[in-house]
């Protein structure tokens, strides 16, 4: 049976080239950089600002990358939607810790908000979005306010999160799940200490404050059907506004294609996404 855990280390589908990119820098490391995307109206540049998705890749912490984690539709779908669209590199384990990959989300969104006039975004009208172990980094980074703090930002600067067939929302109860398979990976991620594995599990983070609004999207694997529900959970008692949705498919093809066909217009997720972004954005 395949775990969660080698789920998350699956590689994504490369990305087609598209629409014109912006690569910028939010940090000095050779991975702290993104892809930016403006949004597009009847096929040219929006005139006013537009709201913006960020999306943040998987690979189990330590592998992936903004380039091969957009898969076919994304940008296109979304950027056509009138949204804007940035891909978030982050550094890896082991180089990098946990901790320092959630303040990397943090900041990437600081710093393309500082250039949100020059760049076309409307301000107050983020979502962050991560497949795999970044939607376990942006999970954390709306459920502690830590990240954003440090960063300069606030959730009143950011209206929704959507953690997409993640894992590791509850960090020691994900370990006992995986442990034959994959516990090597999941200690080298989250360490040994129980404080700190409580502290990097956005269940157990998800008390208020958090971002306004929570979109879980899962296939059908029991861990992960787990985790979302107990997510889920913890907002609503939190007071958060939070929707679950799940969708068909198993193992890794499945964990793969919620990812790869996120945007196509015949695949089930993209309409549930799509409706939300137009509710939370307004």
């Amino acid at each position: 049976m395949i775990t969660i855990g080698a789920l998350l280390l699956a590689a994504a589908t490369p990305a087609l080239a598209q629409q014109r990119t912006e690569t910028l820098s939010y940090g000095t490391g050779a991975l702290q950089t993104l892809d930016f995307w403006p949004g597009t109206q009847n096929g040219a540049a929006r005139k006013k600002p537009s709201p913006l998705v960020v999306f943040v890749h998987g690979g189990g912490w330590k592998r992936g990358d903004k380039d091969s984690a957009t898969g076919r539709y994304k940008v296109a779908h979304y950027t056509g939607e009138g949204y804007a669209f940035a891909s978030v590199n982050y550094r890896l384990v082991p180089d990098a810790t946990v901790e320092q990959q959630a303040q990397d989300v943090a900041d990437a969104l600081a710093a393309l908000l500082k250039q949100a006039d020059s760049l076309g975004i409307a301000r107050g009208k983020v979502v962050l979005m991560g497949h795999s172990a970044g939607a376990h980094l942006v999970a954390l980074v709306g459920t502690d306010p830590r990240y954003l703090r440090k960063a300069g930002l606030a959730y009143s600067d950011i209206r929704g999160v959507i953690p997409i067939d993640g894992a590791a929302y509850d960090v020691p109860a994900q370990m006992q799940d995986a442990e034959r398979l994959m516990g090597g990976a999941y200690r080298q991620a989250f360490g040994t200490e129980p404080s700190r594995q409580r502290a990097l599990s956005p269940t157990l983070q998800a008390a208020a404050p958090n971002a306004p609004q929570f979109l879980l999207l899962h296939v059908q694997r029991a861990d992960g059907v787990r985790q979302a529900q107990e997510l889920e959970a913890a907002l609503r008692k939190a007071g958060t506004k939070v929707e679950r949705e799940g969708f068909p498919g198993r193992g890794l093809p499945g964990h793969i294609q919620i990812n790869r066909e996120l945007g196509n217009p015949d695949y089930a997720a993209t309409g549930v996404v799509d409706r939300w972004l137009a509710r939370v954005f307004g």
